[in-house]
């Protein structure tokens, strides 16, 4: 398998009562996902809040997640880097790799919902060629639903077969079955397909996907790990994808996934009580006791 398969968390961004990041809890809280199991994190995807950020934020949330190579030498870190603008997207990626991550995950721009294939093949090139190394690793994030455009299957292969060592693959948050279906179909191999949609996390392994990159491995990393470990052996795991499916389809009720996920966090595993940037809100406390009730039946 790919260098870059396993589980990731599409991790939280802990922040202070005045909205800013808390760069001193993003250490322990990525210890904490990897010893239960994560082979890596994504920062500041869409779990992380990456669009609420600017660029000295962003890059400092990332400098900050370096000290988890100390304690968890083993930890893979791909980055959130895709803005609207090509030049601030150009100037986080290099950034990223200057600091040594193994990848970054790279939303489409996603204010030009109408940009076509040709355009966004123009924009996905002029990234590679100025901020991506010849031995660093791009993932496309297909996340249609929320930035309102994606990768066609024609633009993958365009951008696979123009940069086949630096166009890596797609993190599939579609949340699309039949698209699971046709990378696998499409690409055998040749592309790392992670999947942002936990209950699809057996089909997809089992499509040629190479792991996942989820909001719910904030919590349940151990069995995202059960699920990848058993596929890899050969083992049934479907009655643990059963019961994947009922903890994404519960968390699923209390959307959007940020102010949820630090709701559990706080109640169930003992981290401060985090708040969102607005935007978004965080969890009313009669919701909050609710959530926090369903979370301990659907996951015992």
């Amino acid at each position: 398998m790919h260098t870059l398969a396993g589980v990731y968390a599409a991790a939280i961004t802990p922040m202070k009562p005045d909205f800013s990041p808390d760069l001193d809890a993003i250490p322990s809280l990525l210890d904490f996902l990897t010893s239960r199991g994560c082979h890596g994190v994504l920062l500041l995807g869409t779990t992380g809040e990456g669009p609420s950020f600017s660029e000295k934020e962003r890059v400092g949330i990332f400098r900050s997640a370096l000290q988890i190579r100390s304690p968890q030498p083993s930890c893979k870190l791909l980055a959130g880097t895709g803005t609207p603008s090509l030049t601030e997207t150009i100037t986080l990626t290099r950034a990223v790799f200057d600091l040594g991550y193994d990848g970054v995950v790279v939303l489409p721009p996603y204010y030009f919902r109408k940009a076509t294939d040709e355009g966004l093949f123009k924009y996905f090139s002029e990234l590679i060629l100025h901020a991506v190394p010849a031995e660093g690793s791009i993932l496309g994030y297909h996340f249609p639903g929320m930035a309102g455009l994606g990768f066609s299957l024609d633009l993958l292969t365009r951008l696979k077969e123009t940069f086949p060592r630096q166009f890596t693959g797609i993190k599939d948050s579609s949340h699309d079955q039949g698209l699971a279906l046709q990378l696998g179909e499409r690409f055998g191999d040749d592309l790392l397909v992670l999947t942002g949609t936990d209950s699809f996390l057996q089909l997809a392994l089992g499509n040629h996907a190479g792991g996942c990159i989820t909001a719910p491995a904030n919590l349940i990393s151990p069995l995202l790990r059960t699920i990848w470990d058993g596929y890899l052996r050969g083992e049934n795991i479907s009655s643990f994808q059963a019961k994947l499916t009922a903890i994404r389809h519960t968390l699923e009720k209390y959307s959007p996934f940020p102010p949820t996920l630090k709701t559990i966090l706080a109640g169930q595993y003992g981290f401060p009580l985090w708040p969102v940037r607005p935007p978004l809100e965080s969890v009313k406390p009669e919701i909050a006791e609710l959530l926090l009730r369903e979370w301990s039946s659907v996951v015992i």
